[in-house]
């Protein structure tokens, strides 16, 4: 300050710093539908002009193993999914209540398996209940898991019709992806 009093140029120099058009956050969304037998995922880029699928797929676990070797598939595929693709934000299915209570049980067990793994990675994690998703993606609360599966691959660009199990993910993440572009209407709930 004393030197630009004083009249002597200031000798600073700074680095050449190239400017960008603003830099766009692409948000990478995992979408998880649990299940002990059949767990299935679905990570997507929501990008402004449509989202991009980056991996589906389910989690399955044969009517042999335990639930406790289940439950750990579950976490590590989640695990390697997390670490492969580096999602930004998790959507899972909401509760829903089953009638049978053992099977509600089985259920949370691999929800909370997934959450659990997914929240040790750091996402915040949200859920959107099942009608939302149909309504979002199909236009109908209540539509069929057919209709489902071709409207995601549909949105999605898929070359084939994504497993029943592993639609459902995908159509969480774009049921989530599309909430966003509302700004908060609805918003899913945080968990």
């Amino acid at each position: 300050m004393k030197q630009r009093l004083g009249g002597k140029p200031s000798r600073e120099v700074f680095p050449l710093v190239t400017r960008h058009s603003s830099p766009v956050t692409k948000k990478i969304i995992l979408g998880v539908d649990p299940s002990l037998r059949g767990t299935g995922y679905g990570v997507i880029r929501d990008e402004k002009s449509s989202p991009v699928a980056l991996a589906h797929g389910t989690i399955s676990c044969p009517k042999d193993w335990e639930r406790s070797r289940c439950l750990a598939k579950i976490s590590q595929t989640l695990r390697d999914i997390l670490r492969e693709y580096q999602p930004t934000v998790c959507v899972v299915e909401g509760l829903f209540f089953a009638q049978n209570l053992k099977t509600a049980i089985i259920m949370g067990e691999a929800r909370g398996a997934a959450m659990a793994t997914i929240a040790e990675a750091g996402l915040d994690i949200y859920e959107i209940a099942t009608r939302k998703v149909k309504q979002a993606i199909v236009g109908y609360g209540a539509a069929q898991k057919i209709a489902v599966a071709k409207m995601v691959q549909r949105m999605l660009n898929l070359a084939e019709l994504p497993a029943p199990d592993a639609a459902d993910a995908l159509a969480l993440a774009l049921a989530h992806a599309q909430e966003n572009f509302r700004q908060g209407l609805n918003a899913p709930k945080k968990i």
